[in-house]
């Protein structure tokens, strides 16, 4: 595990190390006697609220975007079971934390408005054509009485 005791969450996010809060749990899946035993699945715990790290407006948009995710008293939990190793397990759901801070955080790219291209207009209505052209053709015959 990195010796710093920060967890760097973007360019502008620092979340000490103290803040998080790590459960080692048993592990799921198949086994038989004396088989998954060991405590190797890591639940990782932050509580958004009453982190001291993020700013007024970061939170806002922590507490934003991570809606979902989040409980009721601002808690935000991250599971990790994928390795055998302890340390592992901690290394990764540390990194995923880290990641989805960071996703959170950047700037969304605002949407630009684009015509429709005339050839998919042109086909659109023809579409429209041909289908207005088949329910005319199901209507009654004229002179077939």
């Amino acid at each position: 595990m990195p010796a710093t005791s920060w967890i760097l969450a973007g360019k502008t996010l620092r979340i000490p190390r103290a803040e998080l809060e790590f459960h080692a749990t048993r592990s799921g899946g198949p086994g038989g006697q004396h088989v998954n035993t060991s405590s190797t699945r890591i639940e990782l715990w932050w509580n958004l609220e009453q982190s001291a790290a993020p700013s007024g407006a970061q939170r806002m948009l922590l507490r934003e975007r991570l809606a979902t995710r989040l409980d009721a008293d601002g808690w935000l939990r991250l599971v990790e079971s994928g390795s055998r190793s302890q340390l592992r397990n901690r290394e990764s759901v540390t990194e995923r934390f880290s990641a989805l801070l960071e996703r959170a955080l950047r700037p969304r790219t605002p949407r630009r408005t684009t015509k429709v291209p005339a050839a998919e207009r042109r086909r659109r209505l023809q579409r429209k054509r041909l289908r207005g052209e088949l329910k005319r053709l199901r209507g009654k015959v004229e002179g077939d009485e």
